[in-house]
């Protein structure tokens, strides 16, 4: 079955292939990723003690918080639906990361947008394509982005979903 998502991203190694909408970080976001993680780090979720003590003077996202966000942000940029397999030819899988780095913070109640490169796309097994994107995450009136990141996803199509099946059934 041929799939829309591969088809649009053919061809295109070295270029960018999405920007998403800017994203905004607010309070509650922040305090919701710190009560998922167990990380209560005032920097992050003590408006207060960060008036006094922080170099920033109000709280930032967390750097996890930001590098989780490129799931939603690659959804909006490259049209990919959230349940991949309609009508898609396959479904998106993230296979990892090669390199990443917190270059600024997100303050909270900033913008934030995902840039998305297409580095390389090789079938790696049969109906398992590996896309591999250069993404900068971007804070809307930032001089510096907030990350940049090698970010490698994997696409299975549907013969790739049965093979994958037919391992671990």
């Amino acid at each position: 079955m041929s799939s829309p998502v591969l088809n649009a991203l053919q061809g295109k190694e070295g270029q960018e292939v999405g920007v998403s909408a800017w994203f905004l970080i607010d309070q509650d976001r922040i305090d919701t990723f710190a009560r998922a993680t167990e990380d209560h780090d005032p920097m992050h979720v003590d408006p207060a003690w960060c008036a006094t003590h922080s170099p920033y003077r109000t709280t930032i996202s967390f750097g996890f918080l930001t590098l989780s966000m490129l799931t939603h942000l690659s959804h909006d940029a490259l049209g990919w639906a959230i349940d991949s397999t309609a009508g898609t030819g396959g479904y998106a899988v993230n296979y990892g990361l090669n390199r990443v780095r917190f270059v600024a913070p997100v303050r909270v109640n900033s913008r934030i947008r995902g840039r998305f490169v297409l580095r390389s796309s090789k079938e790696v097994r049969p109906g398992e394509r590996l896309n591999t994107f250069d993404v900068i995450v971007e804070i809307e009136g930032g001089d510096r982005p907030a990350l940049v990141a090698e970010w490698l996803g994997l696409w299975v199509t549907e013969a790739g979903h049965q093979r994958i099946g037919e391992k671990h059934g």
